[in-house]
């Protein structure tokens, strides 16, 4: 078993490897774009820490997401995001169970347009436990979604620190495992606030590069609005993001945390993945562990969504629209 165990662990680990390669120099940087930098060792410690043993699968009511959630709190007090509620945590209850989504909050400057919010979602939670496999039973949820999670730790850091016009949520859900539970609340929650929401921009299983595509990541709903097609034009015509069938045919538009906002608000609410159904064999899995990710991958497609969000973030006038199927 344990040889299995092995051979399976070195067959994931050449899959990554294959695949980087694979991808390396699939899109030409545009050297007339200002990439922010960020950090690969970064990325790599946080991923490592989030998807732990110590924190047990992050299991929604666990100790182990408890840890979750106070490293990412004390994350955005390090970066000065502020708390959107009272404290960092939308707390909700799922039957006798205690759930809570943290929310950071960076105003825009504009005297208008900072009434217009853009959300940059993932849910932080993973199943806890999994089928056990030499002894191990802890489903330490890497790709799904401790990295997501990191770009949105990632992309908050950054944009602590710019000039946006618009204001942005950070919101890392807990929950979603279980149903969508936390951006069910959550988006519940806003709506009676009278929140304008203008797009909801959700990270889920960015861990590894996706294979023999032209564009670096696919969205979810690609058909429902014009995000893609104008995230790519502000990236000065890079393929950041582009269309996958497997993701239509699965309706993964559904199953992620953007569905409540879409469903709620019915603006641009979309996922943005690399997972592919090739390049990644450890979906709730006790094997979905950091050292199969590519850190080095996942920092230059962070880098490579700042410019499309920076610019959806200070237009002049609301460009991501809804499209008429």
């Amino acid at each position: 078993m344990r040889k299995n165990r092995l051979f399976n662990r070195f067959n994931a680990m050449f899959l990554v490897f294959f695949t980087t390669l694979a991808c390396t120099g699939q899109t030409d940087k545009n050297p007339d774009i200002v990439k922010a930098e960020v950090s690969k060792n970064e990325v790599q410690d946080d991923l490592k820490y989030l998807s732990s043993d110590e924190l047990m699968g992050r299991k929604t009511g666990t100790k182990g997401i408890e840890d979750a959630a106070v490293f990412i709190e004390n994350k955005f007090k390090d970066f000065g995001v502020e708390p959107y509620f009272e404290t960092y945590r939308d707390n909700f209850m799922i039957n006798d169970i205690q759930g809570f989504n943290i929310v950071g909050y960076v105003e825009g400057n504009d005297p208008e347009l900072k009434d217009e919010f853009i959300i940059i979602g993932a849910h932080y939670d993973h199943i806890g436990t999994g089928k056990e496999v030499e002894e191990d039973t802890i489903a330490n949820g890497a790709n799904d979604n401790a990295a997501g999670t990191v770009g949105v730790i990632q992309l908050a850091k950054h944009f602590a620190n710019s000039e946006n016009k618009r204001s942005i949520l950070f919101a890392l859900f807990s929950g979603e495992e279980m149903g969508l539970k936390g951006s069910k609340h959550l988006a519940e929650k806003l709506k009676e606030e009278g929140l304008d929401l203008y797009v909801m921009f959700n990270l889920e299983m960015i861990g590894v590069p996706m294979k023999a595509k032209d564009y670096r990541a696919y969205l979810t709903g690609f058909e429902k609005s014009n995000l893609a097609e104008k995230f790519n034009e502000y990236s000065e015509g890079e393929q950041i993001l582009g269309f996958l069938p497997q993701a239509q045919q699965m309706s993964l538009f559904r199953r992620s945390d953007n569905y409540p906002f879409f469903e709620v608000f019915n603006v641009p609410s979309q996922t943005v993945s690399t997972f592919d159904f090739s390049n990644y064999p450890y979906y709730h899995h006790v094997d979905d562990e950091s050292e199969f990710l590519n850190a080095e991958f996942m920092a230059s497609l962070i880098e490579d969504l700042i410019p499309g969000l920076r610019k959806m973030a200070n237009t002049g006038d609301k460009e991501i629209k809804m499209t008429n199927e």
